[in-house]
């Protein structure tokens, strides 16, 4: 047997923010955000006044960081637990959502801790003390309709992709006029990230007849409105909202593979962005794992127009039209390329390989792997080598 879970509503397109008064009947919103980006649009202050008319008194939770850590969950909570909201508002990038869901989580099970939660599916049933409300303001984690969280444990550099459905949202709202707030270098990772989602679910072990053609129609418009998006034309940056979205629907069932347990745990090392680490994985990954699933790829790769008369030639022509979108994308193809010295990075090579052995995506990889393979890979992200093992 097998499950696909969304988020009850999901709301979309310019000014999708005013659904919010639909929050009517509850009581307190408790308003999760990051730095100072939402308040300075405006957006915050719209999300506040939004729940306000609709009759809840509310608190702002502000400075949640980028790769929040556990500490951060943990400080959330407790003014979660001193504000007892019956409405959890998570608005901004991939960082506060993430937050907000596990603060979420401790809210509701104070005596719990970060080591009983960690390991995938392994929450409390959750909905006891609130619900759940995601406003993304990038276009790339689509954390609005997943059932993941990742928080970094700073003491070991190591993040933890928490997986349950329990914290899949209740409600997602993606208003386009917030994703027009976003900078060309975060367009161009988070769209990235979101391409790697839809790329590892088409293939995961865990894909489905449901999953399958919300990542396909991500990838087709990803491909499609990426790099308009980022050159700043509004509706290529609408489409791209809703395209995340696909790919995070489709991921949050289908599960991701490699590019995400390496770039997980390449992310805190090298202190890189985690779409960044996606982009430069994934044509390597595509690579590594076509022994097993290059069907799959040749699938993708007429799906979006590419040319070849074999399975090897197509996936070979999507690996170039990667390399080449991040190339667009003001992207440098490697680590190295990206300011990894060779030093930190032999220094770290085998402790990443082997935590991402230990990803909870890598059990949905197509091609299974070990601390070996997984450091070839990572050897070859680093150096620009093609993987031919």
């Amino acid at each position: 047997m097998a499950r696909f879970t969304l988020p009850r509503d999901i709301y979309f397109g310019s000014g999708a923010i005013s659904e919010l008064k639909n929050l009517k009947g509850h009581k307190k919103a408790f308003i999760v955000t990051g730095g100072h980006s939402m308040r300075k649009t405006g957006f915050l202050q719209k999300t506040e006044d939004i729940l306000k008319e609709a009759g809840l008194e509310t608190k702002i939770y502000e400075g949640v960081e980028p790769d929040p850590s556990i500490e951060r969950v943990f400080d959330g909570a407790k003014a979660m637990s001193e504000f007892q909201p019956d409405v959890i508002v998570a608005i901004g990038g991939g960082s506060p959502m993430d937050a907000a869901k596990a603060m979420w989580v401790f809210y509701e099970y104070p005596e719990k801790t970060f080591e009983d939660i960690k390991d995938p599916f392994t929450m409390p049933q959750l909905r006891k003390k609130a619900i759940f409300v995601a406003i993304p303001s990038t276009s790339g984690t689509a954390s609005e309709v997943t059932a993941f969280s990742v928080i970094t444990d700073y003491s070991t550099n190591i993040k933890y992709p928490l997986a349950d459905f329990e914290i899949t949202p209740d409600v997602a709202v993606l208003d386009s006029d917030i994703a027009m707030t976003m900078p060309k270098t975060l367009t161009a990772h988070t769209g990235m990230d979101a391409l790697t989602h839809a790329i590892e679910a088409y293939v995961a072990c865990n894909r489905s007849n449901f999953s399958d053609p919300l990542a396909l129609q991500a990838i087709s418009d990803i491909f499609d409105s990426l790099v308009d998006s980022y050159n700043g034309d509004a509706d290529a940056r609408e489409k791209m909202h809703i395209a995340q979205c696909l790919a995070g629907m489709a991921f949050s069932n289908a599960l991701l593979g490699i590019a995400h347990s390496i770039a997980h745990k390449t992310g805190a090392v090298f202190d890189l962005p985690h779409g960044l680490c996606n982009a430069i994985l994934l044509p390597y990954v595509i690579q590594y794992n076509s022994r097993v699933c290059m069907a799959s790829y040749a699938r993708i790769a007429r799906a979006i127009g590419l040319q070849g008369s074999t399975d090897k030639q197509l996936t070979n022509a999507l690996v170039d039209a990667i390399r080449e979108l991040n190339k667009k994308l003001g992207i440098a193809p490697t680590y190295k390329a990206n300011g990894v010295s060779e030093e930190l990075f032999k220094e770290n090579a085998k402790k990443i390989a082997a935590n991402a052995v230990l990803d909870p995506c890598t059990g949905a990889n197509p091609r299974p792997t070990d601390a070996e393979m997984m450091e070839k890979v990572l050897t070859c992200a680093y150096y620009g080598e093609d993987v031919a093992f």
